[in-house]
């Protein structure tokens, strides 16, 4: 059995990845309404992914035998300035669940949970692709600033992502 220090850590991740798809889910919907279908596709894709992530730690405590606890989810933004404005939140998102995921391997290293620590060097792993992949929209979304032609393109192209893809 995990210390309880370990399972409220990984209950309050849980809690992080699921105001992650959330969150990205208001991003979806914000784009949808500015008619960027493409980037609305991804966004949504993203909030299944995150959600995923979530049901992967939700699914570890559950085989080790610890208690589960949901929290209210947090309000997401549902407004922003810009497309890049929406992906500037995604990176800092991302960004900061990367903190919490190593300060979380760090936490379960100190606590000698050894399963866990096994479960989240997935997640190290996965967040490196994670920030990669939204950093490179932004750069792109940076060079083309508000050229009509350009962001089409780039909507396109986020609209070609399928399940399991990350561009």
């Amino acid at each position: 059995m995990m210390s309880q220090v370990m399972q409220d850590a990984i209950n309050k991740q849980i809690n992080e990845e699921l105001n992650a798809s959330y969150a990205y889910l208001a991003m979806s919907a914000y784009c949808e309404h500015q008619n960027f279908k493409g980037a609305a596709r991804w966004l949504r894709l993203q909030s299944a992914e995150e959600y995923g992530h979530a049901m992967k730690l939700f699914d570890f405590l559950l085989d080790r035998n610890c208690r589960v606890q949901l929290m209210p989810p947090k309000a997401p933004a549902t407004e922003f300035a810009s497309l890049l404005a929406v992906f500037e939140t995604a990176l800092q998102q991302e960004q900061e669940v990367s903190r919490k995921i190593d300060e979380l391997y760090e936490l379960a290293f100190k606590e000698k949970a050894y399963a866990a620590l096994v479960q989240l060097e997935w997640f190290l792993t996965e967040q490196v692709e994670e920030e990669k992949t939204a950093r490179e929209i932004v750069a792109k979304l940076t060079l083309v600033k508000n050229d009509p032609p350009g962001l089409l393109e780039i909507d396109r192209e986020l609209g070609a992502r399928m399940p399991g893809e990350t561009t």
